[in-house]
């Protein structure tokens, strides 16, 4: 049989044979507490009972499970010597019967890699905190199971825990007795009291949603009331958990807020009661994602909770996060893709929505310009890379899953189905997504089901749509042409459309098309607007002709569809000179990300860019876009920037950062936003004992709250220029001695500017497997520091001899974080583009995931040499 990674057409294979009608599954996790026997993994007891069909008797299938041991197989009464049918990824089930029962019973591996059931110890006090984290294929780490999500069936899961514990899962559960008992598993020891949770049957549900969390979290409760237009009545409990350190910092009843508005405006517009009981969500530590939407038990990164002071921009994102993940109880959990090439179905659908419902129906009003600034511009990059894809995807097996969950499916595929409500109209769009949940509830569906139902609704041919939209790959640039008549006015006013030679697609746009003027007091302001669909090389727009002479032409005004927006030559020398006085913050928005798409082309200097951060950042009124801002100057110095102009780029920024800083409002976010944008970018002496002046109270900016997250973002600076030193590390984390605390103590120590620190930042991350999938993180983060380019040299030769045994001995999470994070990105020089293709020319029969993640890096590295090349020319040119 082949090994752990399951094949797409092994999944259909399967589905065509097997149909599962219930799971039972029993977990003993009294094991996690108690110390350590250091022999071998630390296991738990699983025990699961399968009811399936086989439509052809006789026939042979397999079931999934990852696990260091299997005790005992039965399959329809017959034992089964797990030694010659347990390979150590599948069962294999011989001679079926029409009607099967198997039964597994398991040692299973606690993770902490955060995938499967990831095992939590908190520094802090020493408590036990466990958690499930499945997505797309881990459920089999914890039970044996069919992992594929065609496989729907009900689950029943029943788990002893330690007896001062409380345990969750998908439905209502219940503490039904305490046990003493022996604990055969290894590391159990003796006998140990606990208690026995028994939980509801759920729905039918894929083995990717299902889900445990167990341990002495802090639980804050509350319930969620509706009745419908027919008087029926819906109640749905909620929880809210966290672990006992952070329970002074949870703001339950926020989550609680924005929990409710969600569930009132997935009622309104759905039609469709939400339908899995409960709603529970969990923040959970070392979390690889942002969220998991286990119906009836989502659980979060707890970096959601906030410790210190944070912007607006953070409450916005944990608010659409929670939105998001409540969309997927209906698109991904209700109705599920049959395999992950339509995993666009669930993930696109959940990100529109999440912006959808965050402006419909919560205090963050703003969305959508977040949406346009951000998310697309995570689409934006992930589009231009070698690895791009159609929204719906060749997913070939569970690797290319994992890889998938991206900004293509994402963010590209939401500001698609923004362009399919502009297209159809969105009363048409919210009829067939009920249409669509009434028709394939508890089902699995694929691409061909919900354009059937949209067509239904919107009258218009959906197949020519997808085809463009859909199943082609790469984004168009969108460019406006004019032409003015003798009397000042326009005589025509025509957009083109242009696509990459490797993705030549020109697809249909709904676009409008803004005219902005600069007025008497200097504000940039619209006075047209036409939407017109754009479609092949040329469209003229018709409806502007004979407007005023615009100073800017804003292609895409609104945000309607997915594009690149290019300008004019007098639009971009407006820009130049008159960005903020831009009054409309999307308009703004939208014309700051697509100066950041010409610099990351190589058709505006990173200098370019820079300067216009530093000249116009501090008028902008929306604090995500300015963090935003922020972030794109810092790659476009570190990435893009000549590195002759570096040195004077960065004090360029540092000096407007501190100047802004101090102008800022105090106490306001904007204050704050700047205090962290002036740590990036603080270097010089002076700047460096600033930060230690506002550590140890010498130095104050009037207003600023320097709080212990703020004072970790400070830390980290000093320490990679050699400021701060172990010794005042380890003062800090005395200070805040929790598990967030240890994460930034590790990223501060592997910033600091010594070989010896590189070295065994190195040896932990990539020789050892001893770090939890946090700490690997946070080593990397502080590993690679810009300013440290030439003692970071000596590992391009050491990424590329290992990379390759990573990615096959430590779990695809890790090797993932190992092959993204310590790409030599740093050293931007020709030689490791040519280091990076000779890696892959010797290793075309490497895994086609390890290889795409190496080009993913390459294609950065090399759009980074020509953003360099083109900034070089530009400083000539200046000089």
């Amino acid at each position: 049989m082949p090994g752990e990674n399951l094949s797409r057409d092994e999944a259909r294979e399967r589905a065509a044979l097997l149909s599962v009608d219930a799971y039972e599954v029993s977990l003993d996790v009294r094991s996690a507490v108690g110390e350590d026997t250091g022999d071998g993994p630390r296991t738990f007891r699983s025990v699961t009972t399968i009811r399936f069909r086989c439509n052809e008797p006789g026939a042979s299938s397999f079931a999934d499970l990852l696990a260091p041991s299997v005790t005992a197989v039965s399959l329809n009464g017959r034992d089964l010597d797990p030694s010659e049918v347990f390979d150590g990824s599948r069962i294999l089930l011989e001679d079926l019967a029409a009607d099967n029962e198997l039964v597994v019973d398991a040692q299973c591996a606690y993770s902490r890699t955060g995938e499967g059931l990831h095992r939590f110890v908190d520094p802090e006090d020493g408590e036990v905190y466990l958690y499930t984290q499945y997505e797309p294929a881990d459920s089999r780490r914890v039970f044996a199971n069919f992992e594929q999500p065609d496989l729907k069936a009900p689950f029943r899961f029943e788990v002893r825990a330690p007896e001062d514990w409380t345990v969750w899962s998908n439905g209502v559960g219940e503490r039904i007795e305490k046990v003493r008992e022996a604990l055969p598993q290894k590391g159990g020891g003796g006998r140990r009291a606990g208690g026995v949770w028994r939980f509801a049957e759920t729905k039918p549900i894929s083995t990717y949603i299902t889900c445990v969390v167990a341990g002495p979290y802090h639980q804050v409760t509350d319930s969620y009331e509706r009745v419908f237009e027919d008087g029926t009545r819906l109640e749905i409990p909620l929880g809210a958990l966290c672990r006992k350190g952070l329970a002074k910092h949870f703001d339950a009843e926020d989550v609680f807020l924005v929990t409710k508005q969600g569930l009132d405006f997935f009622h309104d517009h759905f039609d469709h009661p939400y339908p899995f009981g409960k709603y529970d969500q969990a923040f959970v530590p070392e979390y690889n994602l942002g969220a998991m939407e286990n119906p009836g038990m989502v659980t979060f990164r707890e970096e959601y909770i906030f410790r210190g002071k944070v912007t607006q921009a953070s409450y916005e994102a944990r608010a659409n996060v929670i939105l998001h993940e409540m969309a997927h109880m209906w698109f991904g959990d209700l109705v599920t893709m049959e395999w992950w090439d339509d995993l666009w179905l669930k993930e696109s659908f959940a990100d529109f929505m999440g912006s959808f419902s965050l402006v419909g129906a919560t205090r963050f009003t703003d969305g959508w310009i977040t949406f346009a600034n951000r998310r697309k511009a995570w689409a934006y990059r992930a589009d231009q890379l070698p690895s791009t894809h159609p929204v719906t995807a060749d997913i070939r097996d569970l690797q290319d899953a994992k890889l998938n969950f991206d900004g293509i499916t994402y963010a590209k595929g939401a500001s698609v189905l923004k362009q399919l409500v502009a297209y159809v109209g969105q009363d048409a769009f919210l009829e067939g997504a009920r249409r669509y949940f009434k028709r394939h509830a508890y089902g699995n569906t694929r691409l061909g089901d919900l354009l059937a139902v949209l067509e239904e609704t919107s009258g218009r041919d959906m197949g020519a749509w997808a085809r463009s939209w859909l199943q082609t790959a790469g984004v168009n640039s969108l460019t406006p042409q004019v032409v003015l008549g003798a009397d000042g006015r326009i005589e025509e006013l025509a957009v083109v459309q242009e696509a990459a030679e490797s993705y030549p697609e020109l697809r249909p746009h709904r676009v409008a098309v803004g005219l902005y003027q600069r007025s008497q007091v200097g504000a940039l302001e619209r006075y047209a607007r036409a939407e017109t669909d754009v479609a092949g090389a040329r469209t003229v727009v018709s409806e502007l002709a004979g407007a005023d002479a615009p100073d800017l032409v804003l292609v895409n005004d609104d945000d309607l569809t997915y594009c690149k927006i290019r300008f004019d030559e007098t639009s971009l020398a407006t820009l130049r000179e008159h960005l903020g006085g831009l009054t409309d913050p999307l308009a703004r928005a939208l014309c700051w990300s697509a100066l950041w798409n010409l610099t990351r082309d190589a058709l505006l200097p990173a200098r370019d860019f820079v300067g216009l951060v530093l000249r116009f950042a501090g008028r902008e009124s929306d604090i995500g876009v300015l963090q935003m801002l922020h972030a794109w100057a810092e790659s476009a110095l570190v990435h893009y920037a000549a590195p002759q102009w570096r040195e004077t780029g960065g004090r360029a920024l540092a000096e407007g950062a501190l100047a802004e800083l101090r102008q800022a409002e105090p106490g306001s976010e904007h204050q704050l936003a700047w205090a962290r944008f002036f740590a990036t970018a603080a270097s010089a002496p002076d700047d460096l004992e600033l930060l230690k002046g506002l550590l140890d109270g010498t130095e104050e900016i009037a207003g600023l709250e320097v709080d212990q997250e703020l004072r970790w973002a400070f830390l980290e600076p000093l320490a990679a220029h050699g400021v701060a030193d172990e010794k005042v590390l380890a003062a800090e984390l005395a200070r805040d001695d929790t598990a967030s605390g240890k994460r930034h103590q590790v990223r501060c120590l592997a910033a600091r500017p010594s070989a010896a620190v590189k070295a065994g930042a190195w040896e932990q991350v990539v020789d050892s497997d001893a770090l939890s999938n946090a700490l690997v993180e946070a080593t990397i983060a502080g590993f690679g520091q810009a300013s440290q380019r030439e003692l970071l040299a000596p590992y391009t030769p050491r990424y590329f001899e290992a990379i390759e045994r990573v990615w096959t001995e430590r779990s695809i999470q890790i090797g993932m974080d190992v092959v993204r994070g310590l790409f030599p990105a740093l050293q931007d020089s020709p030689e490791t583009l040519e280091a990076t293709d000779a890696w892959l020319a010797a290793h075309e029969g490497a895994a086609p995931a390890l290889r795409r993640l190496v080009l993913e890096a390459r294609d950065d590295l090399a759009r980074a040499l020509r953003g360099q090349a083109c900034d070089a020319a530009a400083g000539t040119s200046a000089g």
